[in-house]
């Protein structure tokens, strides 16, 4: 348990940061999910417009600190490479 109030206020700030944060990756997840989904019906139109939403959250994402830049690069070329093969 924290004792110091310097200890103290750490874990109240990583407390907030941790809920900030977990907010932002499920939203990111969000956005993943509307591409997967889009994917799986085979809509090609849906699934270019929700990459292109989605692109911009995810490197949000990695500029507040919630990813790691190459996993949001990985990830984006990833749904890239498979909107481009759908039909």
């Amino acid at each position: 348990m924290a004792n110091t109030p310097q200890s103290k206020k750490r874990a109240r700030q990583n407390a907030s940061r941790y809920a900030v944060n977990k907010a932002r990756r499920s939203r990111i997840r969000t956005y993943l999910r509307k591409v997967e989904e889009a994917l799986a019906s085979g809509d090609k139109d849906a699934a270019q417009t929700a990459l292109r939403n989605a692109q911009p959250e995810l490197m949000r994402g990695v500029t507040k600190g919630v990813f790691h830049k190459n996993t949001a690069s990985r990830k984006i070329s990833r749904l890239a490479a498979r909107v481009k093969a759908l039909g």
